[in-house]
């Protein structure tokens, strides 16, 4: 690429005037970028100043060509987009780069742009006059890894004034190709919680947000790109760019998990509460995550029902692609309904309607057989971040009642 090019990429944010009236800058727009915009329509207008470009396209969930005008600045209008978070990239000559107009999110492996459709009832996820808590990064040391890692830890309002009480703990995982920041940066996992503990929906409690990923010395870091298992950055599975990792068992190694379940258990819970005051036992600690954390967090707790109590997958729990049967699923930790309930206070399966019928097939199977469970549909979403909001913001007041 020419130095100009790159130069004009760079300042295109900041030099295209004001958007029309009717078409408000993002949400996710940096200080002063008036475009993307969106229009009341949810139609989203575009622009990038790429003078020396021979074609230019916006990838969000599929590509749209861009029209360069006289003045070198290319724009397109796409059509109404579905409401809530989405990842996107533009695409100059064949080569994907994030809109320096926008903030930048790490989703697909990578460093993406996102924009944000308004929502009308976004309510449970906006800044409120409400007691704040706060996200705090917390590093550590894991003997399982042999590396550092960092989470990061939502403390509820009060926690810090509170010096004498213990609080229950929400251990909460992203999805492939996303990190320990996505609940919190893309999820707003602050802002549901404060709302709904302010309006005394949800308990107190903390919530610990690593990164899945984990290997031990000597295992291979890219096992899943290596098998085949996810889409590279540029694959257009999945609304907003972003490929879904498949719920089904037979798409994943049968030991998938099992370094990230034993790195948890010996050093990420062992260090939480030595570090935070957590009320002890298996009736405060909670389990959940969304996509292949959703998938990580059934690997991890249907196994250790010793050690959690409550447990959600959010677009990561249709129940594999071989059917469902009590007897020998998740290994056969569902065959004796009476004892699984007894110890499992509250298993949820959340979905966007968009995603298709597995998690619902799943569930009902789960019902017959005799578990209980808790089904809860997004409408209108698919493999997205909105989806995951609305299924924390129903599953957190369900929990350490």
């Amino acid at each position: 690429m020419k130095l100009t090019f790159i130069l004009a990429v760079l300042g295109c944010g900041l030099c295209w005037g004001q958007a029309a009236d009717d078409c408000k800058p993002s949400a996710l727009n940096v200080p002063e970028a008036k475009y993307p915009c969106v229009y009341s329509d949810n139609r989203v207008t575009f622009r990038a100043a790429a003078p020396d470009a021979q074609k230019v396209q916006i990838r969000l969930g599929k590509p749209y060509d861009m029209t360069r005008g006289a003045d070198g600045i290319w724009s397109v209008t796409i059509p109404p987009q579905v409401v809530g978070f989405h990842y996107y990239t533009l695409i100059v000559d064949g080569a994907p780069v994030a809109d320096p107009a926008t903030r930048t999110f790490f989703g697909s492996g990578w460093e993406n742009s996102g924009i944000e459709i308004p929502e009308q009832d976004a309510d449970y996820y906006s800044a409120k006059d409400v007691p704040r808590g706060d996200v705090r990064q917390r590093w550590y040391f894991s003997k399982v890894t042999g590396k550092w890692r960092r989470c990061y830890v939502y403390a509820p309002p009060g926690y810090d004034r509170n010096a004498k009480t213990r609080y229950p703990v929400l251990y909460l995982l992203h999805g492939w190709g996303e990190n320990e920041e996505g609940w919190h940066v893309q999820g707003h996992v602050d802002f549901i919680m404060d709302n709904l503990i302010a309006a005394r929906k949800a308990k107190p409690m903390l919530i610990v947000m690593d990164n899945l990923n984990a290997v031990k010395p000597g295992e291979d870091a890219s096992l899943f790109a290596a098998r085949g298992l996810v889409a590279p950055a540029s694959a257009e599975a999945g609304r907003g760019g972003r490929a879904p990792v498949p719920a089904g068992r037979g798409a994943f190694p049968a030991n998938f998990g099992a370094t990230f379940t034993e790195m948890m258990l010996t050093d990420l819970i062992p260090m939480i509460e030595r570090t935070y005051r957590v009320a002890p036992g298996r009736e405060n600690r909670a389990m959940a995550g969304l996509s292949m954390g959703g998938m990580q967090t059934f690997t991890t707790a249907l196994a250790n029902l010793d050690k959690f109590a409550y447990i959600g997958g959010f677009s990561g729990s249709s129940g594999g692609r071989g059917g469902f049967d009590p007897k020998t699923s998740s290994n056969g930790v569902f065959a004796d309904a009476a004892a699984f309930n007894k110890k499992v206070k509250v298993l949820f399966l959340g979905i966007g309607s968009v995603e298709g019928p597995g998690t619902r097939t799943f569930s009902e199977s789960l019902t017959k057989a005799g578990v209980h469970n808790v089904y809860f549909e997004s409408p209108g979403t698919a493999h997205e971040w909105l989806t995951w909001r609305r299924c924390l913001n129903d599953f957190a007041p369900r929990l350490f009642q």
